[in-house]
């Protein structure tokens, strides 16, 4: 049996439960006398509530309650990141309530619960509750949302705006822009996104009135979180008297990580009900509607410099939607997460970014795969290929001529990151972006683009190429820095996790962060294994239950492996520390003379002198002949605030071809060289990039999330929104550089959101380039067939 598997591609240990079907998610679990919940929601997107009749609700077969908004005993949902100015409106009308009470400000904001015996009985009774509304006018755009006569929400906003904040060098990047000998200025629209998780949401409230005590089953990607926010700004209970479980979990792609109405509502259902628990189960289209959506920004960019090559400004203003009300971290995702790294991984010397938060009559805006960082480097990538078109350079020069130089490391941004407050500071570590390029670049036959294009043309086809340079914040951040930046409590960043070796020798690990689909499991056993020099096969690893696991901060921002994996590699170290002690006290030596070789621990110079792991467990368990001084039992936990983030980099090139007759665009090949750092289990990392890659592809070719002037959500199943399928994609050809990260002991950066980050650039460069013959200059997404041919046809009647 190999006991060191840390860096081998090893199946994952929960795929036994998973793909079997043996998983357990919130609605595989069933509690005697459970009872089930169904939300009536707005069918309006803004309008005031007259009045609400649940009278003919409460008379239905099976119904056992029915709640308004004025039942429920609760603040509103925290907005608990009050990035970009907006601290002034924590907790107050903006934020979400568990029901509204006198307006809505989206199509499908909650307005009344039904408990029923059945699903079916409280779906039921749902489409018998009457409301008198009264419509109010409505706006979807962001940047219309602004203007003079638009619809008001709320009063506290004028205009709608909830932030207007900038950073970066706003004098010196107007400079830069006055002086430059080329300038290119460009709209661009990083359209909304529907996310999709395989497990829509749900959750289970039950209140024990015989301790006076809440625990919620909840699909969550942060059950700790959640617990201190109902605890203390929604309910107002002690936090001990909150548990919160998340058990299996679907996928999440960030959807998860927020506190959502229906939270409360369960839990306050069953204490109305006297302890009975309520289940609540999310629909496909409920999820549409009312879970978080994506992305949707509307940026005005500006790039500058020389005839050579190169860049000297970027200047950027981006109305950034955050729906009707404010979701849990929403301001932070368009400040902290994407205007601090507009630059990406070029060196350029003048930075400014303003956005502005605005309201509108849409769901809630927050994270969703890579929050941020994507639009980021959209903006940046679709400028430095802009940029080079202008003045004639190839793409790949352009980039390769603006890196960041590899002796340029640690390197302090111009976009906002470097030094907060209290000299808290975050910066990039390290990077080596030419090789990435370089070996992308071969893979993908780039040298014979021309040849390649001639080709397609004999077949009625345009063929384009396009490349994504892309840097990644990760494991953000240090909690000082955010704190500094974040103006908010909720910014704390750390992680932790508990060791227990039994006597046996065998380990649990239990761990802070919340795995979705991710790996976690085996990952953390590879990592534990390697440490503590024990076989896989021997560690358990635990989660999900906030009264068994310390208090951890979940899983997002690709931050497990970089700040809870190095939380577990400080237990293990814990752990193997005091196991050298007993074994000197068992040896009889000096433990400055114990040196541990995997499981067995050794004194120096007489090889025969050696007790195993698994001895030593066995005899501190029982602790007969422990020293003085010394606690019996193998049991430690460690927590770790990650002195700065982690920067995985790469190079993307996406291949694609256009269909003259029909604008269909077709991804014939797609290259991608990522840098991650070393690497715990290459399988799950190359898992990982397909899966970003293909949520990349298909925000720049497919998806959308369309609202029409009412404010009604018109892709609202998938009937209508269009999610990519595998047949639509060529196989994904992944390679690799390595650069380890020199902020954790493994030298690991995240994988988790990098190939959504590169892909939409990538492909949305590659359909531009396709379309120059015809003399588009841009196109925004997404670039279906409709988009694709009538921008051909128009170009075609303008050269006629």
């Amino acid at each position: 049996m190999t006991t060191d598997m840390l860096g081998k591609r090893v199946k994952r240990v929960e795929d036994q439960r998973l793909i079997t079907g043996k998983g357990r998610y919130v609605d595989d679990i069933k509690l005697q006398s459970m009872a089930h919940c169904a939300i009536l929601r707005s069918p309006y997107a803004h309008a005031s509530i007259r009045s609400i009749d649940t009278s003919a609700a409460k008379a239905m077969p099976g119904v056992l309650d029915v709640m308004v908004g004025a039942d429920i005993p609760y603040n509103p949902l925290p907005m608990a990141w009050p990035a970009g100015g907006s601290a002034g409106l924590k907790n107050n009308v903006n934020s979400p309530r568990a029901l509204a009470t006198d307006s809505v400000k989206w199509t499908g904001e909650g307005v009344a619960a039904v408990v029923a015996e059945t699903p079916e009985q409280a779906l039921d009774a749902v489409e018998a509750i009457a409301v008198d509304w009264e419509p109010l006018p409505t706006v979807v755009d962001a940047e219309k949302a602004t203007q003079p006569g638009a619809p008001q929400l709320h009063e506290n906003a004028p205009s709608n705006i909830v932030f207007e904040w900038s950073v970066g060098d706003r004098d010196g990047t107007a400079a830069a822009i006055d002086g430059a000998e080329v300038v290119v200025r460009q709209r661009l629209v990083n359209q909304r996104l529907i996310p999709n998780p395989m497990e829509t949401r749900g959750d289970i409230g039950w209140y024990n009135p015989g301790t006076d005590e809440y625990t919620i089953w909840m699909s969550s990607q942060t059950p700790h979180i959640q617990r201190l926010l109902l605890a203390a700004f929604v309910m107002g209970v002690p936090e001990h008297k909150i548990r919160c479980i998340s058990p299996d979990v679907g996928g999440a792609f960030g959807t998860k990580i927020f506190t959502y109405a229906d939270y409360p509502i369960v839990l306050l259902a069953s204490k109305r009900l006297g302890g009975r628990p309520v289940k609540w189960i999310e629909g496909r289209r409920e999820s549409y509607q009312a879970t978080i959506h994506g992305r949707d920004h509307i940026t005005y960019l500006e790039i500058a410099g020389k005839r050579d090559g190169e860049i000297t400004g970027l200047r950027v203003k981006t109305y950034a939607n955050l729906g009707g009300r404010l979701s849990t971290i929403g301001p932070g995702i368009p400040t902290t997460l994407y205007a601090r790294v507009l630059s990406g991984c070029y060196r350029i010397p003048h930075v400014f970014a303003e956005v502005v938060g605005v309201y509108t009559n849409t769901v809630f805006v927050d994270a969703y795969r890579g929050a941020g960082r994507p639009e980021a480097t959209y903006v940046v990538e679709r400028a430095m290929d802009l940029f080079a078109a202008e003045i004639g350079m190839d793409p790949a020069e352009i980039r390769r001529r603006n890196f960041i130089a590899p002796d340029k490391f640690p390197y302090e941004n111009p976009s906002g990151l470097g030094t907060a407050s209290g000299g808290a500071k975050i910066y990039i570590d390290s990077g080596n972006y030419e090789p990435a390029l370089d070996k992308a670049l071969a893979m993908a036959g780039y040298a014979d683009r021309a040849a390649a294009k001639g080709e397609a043309r004999t077949r009625g086809k345009y063929l384009g190429v396009g490349l994504s340079s892309y840097i990644e914040v990760c494991g953000v951040a240090p909690s000082k820095w955010i704190g500094a930046v974040g103006e908010g409590w909720g910014a704390a960043m750390w992680e932790s996790a508990n060791i227990k070796v039994h006597l046996t020798g065998k380990v649990v690990v239990t761990m802070g962060t919340q795995p979705q689909g991710q790996g976690h499991e085996t990952t953390y056993a590879q990592i534990v294994g390697h440490e503590l020099g024990i076989p896989m096969e021997d560690i358990v690893v635990q989660h999900s239950d906030t009264q068994g696991t310390p208090f951890g901060y979940g899983s997002y921002g690709s931050r497990t492996s970089s700040v809870g994996s190095t939380a577990a590699i400080k237990a293990a170290g814990k752990i193997r520390e005091k196991a050298r002690r007993y074994a000197a006290h068992m040896l009889e030596a000096s433990v400055d003379d114990i040196e541990v070789d995997g499981a067995e621990y050794r004194v120096k110079g007489s090889p025969d002198k050696k007790k195993t792991f698994q001895e030593i467990a066995f005899a501190l368990d029982l602790a007969f002949d422990a020293p003085e001084g010394m606690e019996p039992y193998l049991d430690e936990t460690a927590y770790h605030d990650t002195p700065n983030c982690t920067w995985p980099f790469g190079t993307h090139v996406a291949i694609v071809e256009i269909d003259e007759a029909t604008g269909k665009v077709d991804l014939v090949k797609y290259v991608a060289v990522d840098d991650v750092g070393n690497k715990i289990n290459p399988m799950i990392v190359d898992g990982q990039l397909h899966g970003g890659i293909v949520q990349g592809v298909g925000q720049a070719l497919w998806e959308g999330a369309v609202y029409g002037d009412d404010g009604q959500l018109l892709s609202g199943s998938m009937l209508d929104y269009a999610l990519p399928r595998a047949s639509w994609l060529p196989n994904l050809e992944l390679d690799e550089t390595v650069t380890p990260s020199p902020v954790n002991p493994i030298g690991v950066k995240g994988v988790g959101e990098a190939g959504a980050i590169a892909s939409t650039a990538a492909v949305a460069n590659a359909v531009n380039d396709a379309l120059k013959p015809f003399g588009i200059r841009h196109l925004d997404m997404p670039l279906t067939p409709q988009t694709v041919w009538k921008a051909m046809q128009a170009a075609k009647g303008a050269q006629a």
